[in-house]
């Protein structure tokens, strides 16, 4: 069993505050047993996050070049996406304040799949297929289109952006800049958008573009589980929520991976931050060493650990 574990920690005086306040037995037991054999990321934040490169390394995908994740989760999305560089389209809203531009969570649109399907077909004109492009509806925020000119270019992930300024990750590729001010100033007076606005909705003004690349294989993964339960708390910076959710992390899929830990099992552990993901193996221990961890599950070690992320 592999439990992989994103949005583990947050940066900021908030999200330390938070860290601080958990009380997790599991994982400090579990960190007791295990031992860390290798980390991804670094100081300086990367347009993919942690996650994304614990994945890309589970998959096999050397990470020399911008990684396909638009053609990976349209594949899940169920879309037949070939030999094609495809890129994610995410609908979202953009609010220019006096001195930065912040990308709203995509979910604050509440489009459901009628409206979010009339939205993306207005933009067809923009990709006609006669000029090599492929349009793919995957789900309300989640848009796809494929074209030669995607293959390789480099974009950040939405995850960088949610919730703050979107100015250090907007695209350097001029082919994206381009396509992306086309969507902005489709959307700018789009008669969706002023029926939006008519009835207080909050207005779908741009679309942020992601994961840019040709689909690549990804090697069988039976035992990796990504509990993804820390994601939304943390990305509304609702800490009490965020807090609630490690306790349940803790109580069901920790407990399960510290019991097959204790049975001599083979277990793994990833926790992912906004900087690093840190992979967990088990370590050989003394018995009196073993005893130690588990009667004392020392929580400096467990806020430690997630502060290093």
């Amino acid at each position: 069993m592999h439990l992989m574990i994103p949005h583990a920690c947050a940066l900021g005086e908030a999200g330390r505050h938070a860290a601080q306040t958990l009380a997790l037995p599991r994982l400090a037991a579990l960190l007791g047993r295990l031992a860390p054999d290798s980390s991804l990321g670094s100081d300086e934040y990367s347009p993919h996050t942690p996650l994304e490169l614990a994945l890309a390394a589970q998959w096999g995908w050397a990470a020399d070049t911008p990684l396909p994740f638009a053609a990976a989760q349209a594949a899940d999305d169920g879309i037949a996406v070939e030999a094609k560089a495809w890129a994610l389209l995410t609908p979202l809203h953009l609010s220019v304040g006096s001195d930065q531009i912040t990308a709203f969570n995509p979910q604050a649109l509440k489009l459901d799949e009628a409206e979010s399907r009339a939205f993306f077909e207005s933009l067809a004109w923009l990709f006609p297929a006669d000029e090599g492009w492929t349009m793919a509806w995957g789900a309300p925020t989640r848009w796809y289109v494929a074209h030669e000119s995607l293959a390789d270019l480099p974009s950040a992930s939405l995850e960088r952006v949610i919730n703050r300024n979107v100015d250090p990750w907007m695209p350097e590729a001029r082919r994206l800049r381009s396509l992306q001010n086309e969507l902005q100033m489709l959307l700018h007076r789009h008669a969706l958008n002023e029926a939006r606005e008519a009835r207080g909705a909050l207005l779908l003004n741009s679309v942020w573009i992601s994961g840019c690349g040709r689909a690549r294989p990804r090697a069988p993964q039976p035992d990796l589980h990504v509990d993804t339960r820390l994601r939304e708390p943390l990305i509304n910076e609702d800490w009490a929520a965020w807090a609630e959710a490690w306790a349940q992390l803790d109580a069901e899929p920790l407990r399960e991976l510290l019991q097959r830990a204790e049975a001599g099992q083979p277990v793994e552990l990833t926790l992912c931050g906004e900087r690093f993901a840190r992979h967990y193996r088990p370590q050989a221990r003394s018995g009196l060493s073993q005893l130690w961890h588990k009667l004392a599950a020392p929580k400096g070690d467990v806020l430690a650990a997630l502060e290093d992320l």
